[in-house]
């Protein structure tokens, strides 16, 4: 599986997300702007010790990113209004899910390129913004590794 994240802002968040990666044997994807320095100390306080066990990839920008995708790639993205909630997705083993940033979130253009794969986190408050993304990123990867049986898992 690979987890991308397209412009994160909090390093804490990120940090999070590495470490998770890191435990899931999940590819990591950083897509910049960063708005942090990933010699952040938040950054690295949050993925602990597990960076030197991560698989991840710094790219410049979504179209550099999306440009070296291999052929048939399927990308899962998750925000908020998508028309299929995250677990009546069928994800398979090297899919993309895709998150934005944490204060707006992927951009509009994008998800209505990919509306058959938008996907969303259900939510029952309406004065509930959005969850963390640590905690969303944590969601659907594991939804999607449950899919697959937890195959590689301890």
């Amino acid at each position: 599986m690979h987890v991308v994240l397209v412009e994160p802002e909090i390093a804490p968040n990120t940090g999070n997300v590495a470490r998770l990666c890191a435990a899931t044997q999940t590819c990591l994807h950083l897509i910049e702007p960063l708005g942090f320095e990933l010699g952040d100390a938040q950054l690295k306080r949050a993925g602990m010790d597990y960076w030197q066990h991560l698989q991840w990839r710094r790219w410049p920008n979504w179209p550099d990113f999306e440009s070296h995708l291999p052929i048939g790639a399927r990308l899962w993205f998750v925000e908020s209004k998508g028309p299929q909630i995250y677990t009546d997705a069928r994800f398979s083993a090297g899919d993309y899910v895709i998150f934005g940033r944490e204060t707006a979130g992927l951009p509009l253009s994008l998800l209505q390129k990919h509306r058959e794969r938008w996907l969303r986190i259900p939510m029952f408050n309406p004065n509930a913004r959005s969850l963390n993304l640590s905690n969303c990123v944590a969601l659907v990867l594991f939804e999607a590794l449950r899919q697959q049986g937890f195959q590689g898992a301890l």
